[in-house]
């Protein structure tokens, strides 16, 4: 597809999603030719032949990155049988009561919700860590989620997911919660890496080794035999980990350790392992994510929603560990787009920091008001997440980067009154105007609207597709 050439012009601020002083940028336009950014300044001049975007009044940022996401749960928003749930029982009740309703056609409605949901938040990059694979499916489900993100036009990462054991929860399964065989899994990872995971400067796609749950669904012998068949493959590693304190009763019942000392033991730490959630960690926990390098997609609202808890992320962050942000399902986030993200992880932390203890009940005064900046969050949900999947010269708005960037109109009455117009899509929830959304310097988004994309018929459909569920 052919890149245009653009000059945005007259932003009233930018941030870039780079981390400190750097955080954000003196430019005010901003000029994108070849997929790339090639100047930032003041007062640039258009070229010939190039397309000018007005952004007077509006506020430019990074696009989100994403760095998981359950994207088949786009049809299972606020189901009754587990909106006051915790996680165990909640699974039973939503995503395994209803994940045999999933052939082809409702998994690509499910990720075309989500994917769109994404996009109008300001998202360019996506993570999906699908897991529903089991014998016999009838059709590949990782072909069906690259088609729909690339028909629109998202950067896109399959966290390939599954399991060779199941939970309790799957005791007499029926075909699909069936587990995989440990040799089909890694093969079908080996298939997805051949057709669609690339390295080098703004790769559109990639693929990770994503296995469900560590502790959970895989048996022990296999933890190192899957780690070093991705190693082999030059994918990352992801999984969830530490989500509730009943993984932690889990590993010292069964392993007689806490679960990153699990991982740390079986090759599934470093660099290019990344987890979701790490809510309750202990401190030689947080030593180990440090000293090696493994990083964090951090979930603020669905482990709200769930009653998981708060994870550690701005201790981690200090630490030197790698942070990003996740969506989670829809199904335990009911707003699953990164602007809802980025204010709930905002104020979370300082609720969280000013909070009473256990060791000092009366509080500790005031404090808190600054342990998470608007800042922090952008570089965590933009820059944070490129470098944990792996897609270089992708996240940061500067020269040579990729034209990845959401511009944001401020004009609804939540903003005005603001005196730093840069902070408010975070700060003021809500969702904005989306005035453009670029990716890869292609535009995906403008005035609020996807080119191409029939609304009014795919809301229809899904209201169809949760009936049909409903009865499940």
């Amino acid at each position: 597809m052919k890149h245009d050439s653009f000059l945005l012009r007259n932003a009233q601020a930018v941030l870039t999603g780079k981390a400190g002083a750097e955080a954000r940028s003196s430019a005010c336009d901003i000029r994108v030719a070849g997929g790339t950014i090639t100047e930032m300044g003041r007062g640039l001049k258009p070229k010939e032949g190039e397309r000018v975007l007005d952004a007077t009044d509006c506020v430019v940022y990074p696009g989100w990155v994403n760095t998981h996401h359950h994207l088949f749960q786009s049809l299972l928003k606020g189901v009754p049988a587990g909106i006051d749930q915790t996680l165990t029982p909640w699974l039973k009740s939503v995503p395994y009561a209803h994940r045999g309703g999933f052939d082809e056609a409702a998994l690509r409605l499910a990720a075309r919700v989500g994917m769109v949901e994404l996009l109008l938040s300001g998202s360019t990059t996506v993570a999906d860590h699908h897991y529903v694979y089991y014998p016999n499916m009838g059709f590949d489900p990782s072909a069906a989620l690259f088609d729909e993100a690339e028909q629109l036009g998202l950067r896109f990462m399959l966290l390939r997911g599954g399991a060779t054991q199941t939970r309790d929860a799957e005791a007499g399964a029926p075909a699909h919660l069936r587990p995989e065989k440990l040799d089909d899994m890694v093969s079908d990872v080996a298939r997805a890496t051949a057709r669609w995971h690339r390295n080098g400067p703004r790769p559109m796609t990639r693929v990770a080794m994503s296995p469900t749950t560590i502790t959970i669904s895989l048996r022990t012998e296999e933890l190192r035999p899957v780690a070093r068949a991705a190693r082999e493959l030059g994918i990352p590693l992801h999984s969830h980990l530490s989500e509730t304190v009943s993984y932690i009763e889990h590993c010292r019942e069964a392993f007689d350790c806490l679960p990153l000392e699990y991982a740390e033991r079986h090759e599934w730490v470093g660099p290019d392992v990344w987890f979701a959630h790490l809510v309750h960690l202990s401190e030689a926990e947080r030593a180990i994510l440090a000293r090696t390098g493994t990083g964090m997609a951090h979930c603020p609202q669905s482990n709200g929603r769930l009653g998981s808890g708060v994870a550690p992320a701005p201790d981690l962050a200090r630490r030197g560990v790698p942070v990003s942000l996740g969506v989670d399902g829809a199904a335990s986030n009911e707003a699953a787009d990164m602007l809802s993200e980025a204010h709930q992880c905002w104020l979370m932390h300082r609720a969280h920091a000013g909070a009473a203890s256990r060791a000092r009940p009366e509080g500790r005064g005031e404090e808190g008001a600054d342990i998470v900046t608007v800042e922090d969050v952008v570089h965590w949900g933009s820059v944070g997440g490129a470098r944990i999947l792996g897609f270089e010269g992708v996240g940061a708005l500067e020269v040579g980067a990729a034209a990845d960037f959401a511009v944001y109109r401020l004009d609804e009455p939540r903003y005005m009154g603001l005196h730093d117009p840069a902070i408010g899509p975070v700060v003021s929830g809500s969702r904005p105007h989306l005035k453009w959304l670029l990716v890869d310097g292609r535009i995906v988004v403008e005035d609020d609207a996807i080119p191409g994309l029939d609304m009014d018929r795919m809301r229809a459909e899904a209201r169809t597709a949760v009936k049909r569920l409903a009865g499940l």
